[in-house]
């Protein structure tokens, strides 16, 4: 049997040609080819569809389909096993709609598609039976487009439709010539998959099509389709349901099994030439792809950066990547790729740095950056056999696998790019100056047209002033001196009042222009995602706005002043041919010179531009920074520090201006001496050929001033074009601001509108991190909460309770995962319906510049003086605010400055409420009030706001006992979630946090201070003790201050203070008398020595009741800081830890202990009429406040 043969014998094994009659098998048979592909090898791309269409004979491959909507934006689709077929949608709809990739080792039959397609011209069955199929992944691709806004994750559900939903799908092609108008079956969902149509796009039954091409339709069954993205709720409940849908999907499974193709069963063997590796598809050569020079360790990587933009239409900072990596290249004397990759995500793009196998680059997906010689690479295409490189220092290479390996090497690094939604475009540039130049194109053709006369007059003056000279004074006749004074005098006049006029109209034109751009600027900057205002000083992004005013001056006033002169330099070039073409060639020779003084100094005075902009940038940027921070300034005392930093800035700037000032003077020097040369070689040419009488004086004095309108704009050429290259700067900074995407994105306004928030919130699966680089904040985070819930979100600092409210909010994008709110993804709804529901009280607080009224009515202007006064009673606010000078009329100063951060907070807090949200956030909103404010506060929310979910984040937790949930975070993750009473029962990390916090905050007011102690701090000074000192700190101020010394010193007030919270706490003094104290151990949890009781003080000759010391408190590990101060390793302190526990004081013992207990005992402030009462009283037996806030009031002691 021939090799021919054999191959039509395999081709008769597939579905397609099962029933193909003999000759159409042996046609294709003659044009087909066997193939192998290795284990990882992509068979298509979507991005390169092959030329050839595949009969999978041995091994299996994997289908790969791309999309956002899935959690990691790729997604295997289903496996393919032998006897089936790759690539026929390319016949059937025009196009390759997955990535294959071999699972194994493959042997294939390549048949050209245009072969196949030939014989579906010949044979109408098979064209309507390849036509008529539907893969999985064109549907997939369909319904992915037709439930983008879909508001809830139906990732895979939609892969489930794609696999389950296929087979029974069917396929229509409208072309023009069919009427527009026809009946499609009701019970199918038609979308549409090919054609100038939107992808996806729904037709009703009757619709009419109305297109210039064909339109490929797919019909998807209803019923199918909604079972899958929405399975029913029975009787039964969500168990019954659930089984229905596995008892569809388990149909759908065989009747797709029902209809796979026959196994292949040959039973001859295939003993053929099979092809080494796969036929690739027709590909754009070289020279199709940008190249752009660049020779060196500094040129290579700005070239391929270059390359980059332009092959990805992104925006190119030259100025930055120059800066950048010339500060590497003088350190190191080459640029990483490291850097490289910074400098691209700088730019919006997605990277990742690998270590890979030469081998293993066909895998990735350029382009890709790779070290090449001393500079960077760009691989703009990478396949089995050849890689395309964008070399800086040669050029545009494609070269074989082999060679590759051989110049790079067997491994190395190569860093991927990716363009991702957040990814700028390049959008901006003069061409975005065309609309509103074209809406005030009338009025700017009426200035054109004046100064077209003004020029016009202008070159009237010389041709009088020829006439004075030869026919009055030369030919002495004074009748005719009137007549042309009069005519000078007339055009004068007339050429004044078109200047009028021509300024008056180019100023209010003008003026309209900067107003329609500014507006547009200012709206797109209010629209950008917050992480852009986080990467960039607020006064360098202010000082790009300043650009905008640059840039239309060059539009409107340089721009069209040299237009201008370029079209009347032509006409007075032609006026001085007339008079003599000598002396115009003599007036020109001066050109090529200023042409090349342009050049060479272009580059430098670019360079000087570029220095002084930044320079002027970081100015601007500090000086922001220090007004913006005056009170601290002036409360770390650091206004000099700050002058004399603005001072060192603000000189490079002038140095940086001064240099540019020497460059352009020296140009200008130069060009003004080329101009007074020319002047005086025309004259000496002029006078000899007025002497020779070939020129009258009149016409050489007429055409020196023609000459001058000519080599004036030639001499301006200098200033002329720096004003170009500071345009360009000015559009490169603007640039920045305008091409980064909005925070909303370009379909926002068609997206869904979020319908009114019950609250129910779901966090799933949710990973974040703010930069690329940097760690994730949040990794795999679930959460969800019930609607009406007041919400309490603890954690130590770090540990991402802000971030959370952030995403729910879309103020971020979560990298992986989605937030649901009443069970809608926020990412999928129109952004401003969303936010008008939220109620935000950020931790920095911020109030305009207006009175109390106004701040508060911010959110709801038309909100009723009764209304505002019930947000402020709420937030407790409205008694300080009557107490204010003009009340509510108050002026609250910049950013709230005449009020204290309490009263900002509120004043915050009450805005919000009077906004009515349905869904509240308090970001740390009440950080700067004290404890008994904060919980009036929070307990006037739970009933103000019942039935409203509020999520409240504090670090105060005795704030928050009575809320119905409380969310512990640590470290990206929820660790527990419930009630108070529920998280101290299980003793995890919010009991260690509550526990760390102290007692004290929770149990009210203090008990009496004892009468034989120094006097306690005044109320409202001080509201919570200070935590215990370490054995480190008591030492040292046990060495330094003694107590018979320095009595009043601050230490040991501190030291009282402390004393006084360890017996509220019912421990005693540390060195009170007697061995039966108590003593911390662990992390803080006390317990008592034997011989103690716990009640009180012993009665005389009464034995000790021994009692079992308590267990430490334990601590969670995730609670713990980050940096631990390590204690002293002298011998004394040694000893001290040894014998008196972890805080480093002998409860018992002898030696200098004893004796430092000796001199305490006779310390004033510790002798009394009762020394003995006080003990019974507020030493050992005192007793612990009882827990839930009430405290016992101490009683005598218990005795045995």
């Amino acid at each position: 049997m021939t090799t021919t043969t054999r191959i039509d014998d395999l081709l008769r094994c597939f579905p397609f040609l099962a029933d193909q009659p003999e000759d159409l098998l042996q046609r294709l048979a003659d044009q087909a080819q066997l193939q192998r592909f290795q284990q990882g090898q992509p068979i298509c791309r979507v991005d390169q569809p092959p030329a050839r269409i595949f009969f999978l004979l041995e091994g299996t491959a994997r289908a790969v389909v791309f999309s956002k909507r899935l959690p990691r934006g790729v997604a295997t689709l289903q496996r393919l096993g032998p006897g089936t077929v790759i690539g026929w949608t390319l016949v059937s709809c025009g196009r390759c709609w997955e990535t294959l990739i071999a699972s194994t080792d493959l042997v294939v039959v390549a048949l050209p598609h245009e072969a196949l397609q030939r014989e579906m011209d010949r044979q109408p069955a098979l064209g309507e039976r390849v036509r008529g199929s539907v893969s999985p992944a064109e549907l997939f691709a369909v319904l992915d487009a037709h439930l983008q806004d879909y508001p809830r994750p139906l990732a895979q559900e939609v892969l489930e439709a794609a696999t389950g939903l296929a087979d029974g799908s069917l396929a229509l092609t409208w072309t023009p010539a069919d009427p527009p108008l026809f009946e499609r079956p009701e019970e199918r969902l038609w979308l549409v998959a090919a054609g100038p149509l939107p992808l996806g796009r729904a037709l009703g039954r009757s619709e009419p099509i109305e297109a210039q091409e064909a339109v490929r339709l797919l019909g998807v069954d209803r019923q199918g389709l909604a079972a899958i993205l929405e399975p029913p709720a029975t009787e039964e409940g969500g168990d019954a349901g659930n089984a229905w849908h596995a008892r569809l999907l388990a149909r759908w499974e065989q009747e797709r099994r029902a209809l796979e193709p026959a196994a292949i069963t040959a039973a001859k063997p295939i003993d053929l030439t099979v092809a080494a590796t796969p036929i690739d598809a027709e590909l754009k050569g070289p020279e199709a792809y940008p190249w752009v020079r660049g020779v060196g360790p500094l040129e290579s990587p700005i070239a391929a950066f270059l390359m980059l933009s332009q092959h990805l239409d992104l925006p190119f900072r030259r100025d930055l990547l120059r800066r950048v990596f010339g500060d590497q290249v003088q350190r190191h004397g080459e640029a990483s790729l490291a850097l490289a990759g910074a400098v691209a995500e700088s730019m919006g793009l997605q990277t990742q740095l690998l270590q890979i196998q030469a081998e293993a680059l066909p895998r990735l997906s350029p382009p890709l950056l790779i070290r090449w010689g001393n500079g960077l690479a760009v691989v703009y295409r990478c396949t089995a056999r050849t890689l395309l490189l964008g070399i800086p220092a040669v050029g545009n290479q494609e070269l074989s696998l082999a060679d590759f390996r051989e110049q790079w090497g067997q491994a190395g690094e190569v860093l991927t790019l990716r363009v991702n939604d957040l990814t700028p475009r390049r959008r901006f540039g003069f061409r975005w100056f065309l609309p509103a130049l074209r809406q005030h194109r009338t009025v700017l053709m009426e200035v054109l047209l004046a100064s077209f006369f003004v020029q016009l007059f202008g070159l009237v003056n010389p041709l009088l002033i020829q006439q004075v000279i030869d026919k009055v004074i030369i030919n002495n006749s004074p009748g005719a001196l009137g007549v042309l004074g009069v005519l000078l005098v007339v055009f004068a006049l007339f050429e004044g009042l078109l200047l009028c006029l021509r300024t008056f109209l180019f100023v209010d034109t003008t003026n309209r222009i900067d107003l329609s751009l500014g507006t547009q600027i200012i709206d797109h900057l209010l629209r950008l995602p917050l992480s852009y205002f986080d990467r960039r000083p607020v006064g360098e992004v202010s000082s790009r706005i300043g650009e905008l005013e640059k840039v239309r001056g060059f539009l409107t006033g340089t721009a069209l002043t040299t237009i201008l002169d370029a079209i009347f330099s032509v006409l007075y070039i032609g006026v001085m041919l007339i008079y003599s073409w000598q002396l115009t060639l003599l007036t020109l020779a001066v050109v090529p010179f200023l042409v090349l003084l342009v050049l060479m100094v272009s580059p430098i005075v670019r360079l000087q531009l570029q220095n002084r902009a930044v320079a002027n940038a970081r100015t601007q940027s500090h000086l922001v920074e220090v007004l913006s921070s005056m009170m601290t300034v002036k409360a770390q005392n650091i206004e000099l520090r700050s002058r004399w930093k603005w001072q060192d800035l603000y000189t490079d700037y002038v140095a940086d201006g001064f240099d540019n000032t020497l460059v352009g003077t020296t140009a200008s020097s130069i060009s003004g001496f080329l101009n007074k040369l020319s002047g005086l070689i025309v004259i000496w040419a002029g006078a000899g050929m007025v002497l020779s009488g070939s020129l009258s004086l009149g016409e050489l004095i007429a055409f020196r001033i023609i000459a001058g309108y000519v080599t004036g704009p030639l001499l301006r050429m200098t200033s002329i074009w720096q004003s170009v290259q500071e345009t360009a700067l000015s559009l490169e900074r603007l640039s920045d601001v305008i091409d980064h995407p909005q925070e909303a994105p370009e379909d926002n306004a068609s997206r869904l509108i979020m319908p009114p928030i019950k609250g129910d919130i779901c966090f799933r699966n949710i990973s974040f991190r703010y930069k690329a680089s940097s760690p994730l904040l949040l990794k795999g985070l679930n959460l969800t909460i019930p609607h009406g819930t007041f919400v309490a979100i603890v954690g130590t600092s770090g540990s991402g309770k802000s971030t959370l409210t952030k995403l729910l909010a879309r103020l971020y994008s979560p990298e992986e995962g989605v937030v649901l709110v009443d069970g809608i993804d926020v990412a999928k709804v129109e952004l401003h319906s969303l936010r008008r529901q939220l109620g935000i009280v950020p931790q920095d607080t911020v109030l305009f510049d207006g009175s109390v009224e106004e701040n508060i009515t911010l959110t709801n202007p038309d909100a009723s003086t009764e209304e505002v006064i019930e947000a402020a009673r709420i937030a407790a606010a409205h008694d300080f605010i009557m107490e204010l000078p003009a009340g509510y009329s108050t002026e609250v100063g910049e950013r709230g400055s005449s009020l204290s951060g309490g009263q900002r907070q509120r004043i915050a807090i009450a805005r919000t409420i009077l906004q009515r949200p349905r869904l509240l956030i308090m970001d740390e909103a009440t950080s700067a009030l004290d404890y008994q404010t904060e919980r009036v506060v929070s307990e006037n929310l739970m009933q103000a706001l019942r039935g409203c979910t509020v999520l409240f984040i504090t670090h105060r937790l005795s704030s928050i006992v009575k809320a119905d949930m409380i969310v512990c975070m640590g470290q990206g993750a929820v660790l527990e979630v419930g009630t108070h009473d529920e998280l101290m029962q299980a003793r995890g990390p919010y009991f260690v946090l509550f526990r760390q916090q102290g007692r004290s905050s929770a149990s009210g007011s203090a008990p009496p201070w004892p009468p034989h102690w120094p006097s306690p701090p005044r109320r409202g000074r001080i509201r919570s003790f200070p935590p215990e000192p370490s054995s480190h700190d008591c030492l040292q101020q046990r060495q330094r201050f003694q107590p018979w010394q320095r009595p009043r010193q601050w230490p040991w007030k501190w030291q009282w203070q402390w004393q006084w919270q360890r017996l509220w706490q019912g421990q005693g003094p540390r060195h009170g008398p007697g061995r039966g104290t108590l003593r911390r151990s662990g992390h803080g949890r006390p317990h008592r020595h034997p011989g103690t009781t716990g009640a009180g003080p012993p009665a005389s000759g009464a034995p000790l009741r021994q009692s079992a010391p308590h267990p430490p408190a334990p601590v969670d590990p995730r609670l713990e800081p980050r940096h631990r101060l390590e204690p002293d390793r002298s011998d004394r302190l040694r000893r001290d830890l040894r014998l008196g526990g972890p805080h480093g004081f002998l409860d018992h013992g002898s030696g200098k202990a004893a004796a430092h207990r000796r001199q305490l005992r006779g310390h004033p402030s510790l002798r009394g009429a009762d020394p003995e009462g006080a003990r019974a009283r507020w030493g050992v037996g005192a007793r612990r406040p009882a827990p839930g806030g009430v405290r016992r009031s101490p009683g005598p002691a218990r005795t045995e």
